[in-house]
């Protein structure tokens, strides 16, 4: 129905609902809201006031029940989303395969398709749902391979207390276009919790946040021969978690696209990022004109399930690192609470073409590679100058 200027739907949103997840813009919060708008096919950008409403976004105002567009639908296929899920993971050893699985209002950390045991999930396009576009929900055993996750509005794949997943050959690309927050929450590519299993052979591309994130008393996981590249935060991150392998990426121009609460340091990030972890090898990968090249932190993070988060036994070997910006850099920062132990950490037979302004970070200092080399890192790897 036109209104003025304007086109309104009225009656069509659902009953209110609790609101969560952290957004971009952490004011008016549009993320935290599931429904969304498709005009002739076209994803609508959510805007939070009447005032802001422009050709190509949409208004809920939730407490008049009302949905306004600027576009004319005239002749236009205009849809909303209002389920929140496909499949639920109520059922085990079950098998989806071959769908278009689209414009589903899932909830933030929720997921339009949601894997539960020992489901195989292969083959699917899976695409503009509103937060999680495949969530594995205590599914030990699952496989995802060969799909197609992308333009979901928070994460393409998400993992939660799921041992032994395989996941594997998929494209994840171009996910959180609901505008959730880009550096610090699950916002991006694929993000797993509390799981374990193998990761390897996916394209995880150009999504506005971390590619990969295993978060939170991950175990025995494996990280191998995937391509990260263009991603806003992180290529990889490996946080507050215990016995990884990240070996043979190929982590590539990620880390430039992060916002609120973010910036260019160490801190916040590099191609690959081992944070407050033990047990880990980052070995054998590229890691090519990311914001900074490998980025080793310890910080004080308490105790998990299998004793107290440290940053212990991490080896940097055979990789291959090479930098562009002057301003980057690599090695290892630490918060005055968590100091490094001795020995916690070994870098060796690594390669480094890096601009010859590149510092490498220890104890709070910004070092040559000389000094780097005093401190008794790298002592059997090269440096080039780029």
């Amino acid at each position: 129905m036109r209104d003025g200027e304007r086109w309104v739907a009225r009656g069509v949103l659902p009953a209110a609902y609790p609101l969560k997840g952290q957004c971009e813009d952490n004011r008016a919060n549009p993320c935290q809201r599931g429904e969304q708008v498709f005009f002739g096919g076209k994803h609508l950008s959510r805007v939070m006031s009447l005032a802001e409403l422009r050709p190509g976004t949409f208004f809920g105002d939730y407490e008049a029940n009302a949905v306004y567009v600027a576009d004319d639908p005239a002749g236009q296929q205009v849809e909303m989303s209002r389920t929140t899920t496909a499949f639920d993971k109520s059922a085990a050893n079950v098998g989806v395969s071959g769908l278009v699985i689209e414009h589903f209002a899932s909830r933030p950390q929720g997921g339009a398709l949601e894997a539960g045991k020992g489901w195989r999930v292969t083959a699917n396009e899976v695409r503009w749902n509103h937060a999680v576009g495949v969530m594995l929900i205590e599914a030990d055993g699952a496989e995802v391979s060969r799909n197609a996750i992308a333009d979901n509005g928070q994460l393409g794949l998400g993992q939660y207390r799921s041992a032994g997943v395989r996941i594997t050959a998929n494209l994840v690309t171009r996910n959180n276009t609901d505008g959730f927050w880009i550096a610090d929450w699950e916002s991006g590519g694929i993000k797993s919790t509390r799981s374990s299993g193998e990761i390897s052979g996916n394209d995880i591309v150009a999504n506005r946040g971390v590619g990969m994130w295993s978060d939170i008393a991950e175990y025995d996981r494996r990280i191998s021969a995937n391509r990260i590249r263009d991603n806003a935060a992180d290529g990889i991150r490996y946080e507050i978690s215990y016995a990884g392998v990240i070996e043979e990426n190929v982590v590539e121009g990620n880390g430039f696209g992060t916002g609120r609460g973010s910036g260019g340091s160490l801190w916040d990030g590099g191609g690959i990022n081992v944070n407050t972890s033990a047990g880990v090898h980052v070995r054998g990968n590229l890691v090519k004109d990311n914001r900074n090249g490998i980025s080793i932190q310890s910080r004080t993070r308490g105790d998990g399930p299998r004793g107290r988060y440290v940053l212990s036994g991490v080896v940097v070997e055979g990789n291959l690192i090479v930098l562009k910006d002057a301003g980057s850099s690599t090695g290892v920062v630490e918060n005055k609470g968590s100091p490094t132990q001795d020995g916690a950490i070994t870098f060796r037979r690594n390669s480094y073409r890096v601009p010859d302004t590149t510092r490498f970070a220890w104890r709070g200092k910004s070092l040559t590679w000389p000094q780097w080399q005093d401190a008794g890192f790298d002592q059997d790897s090269i440096t080039k100058a780029s």
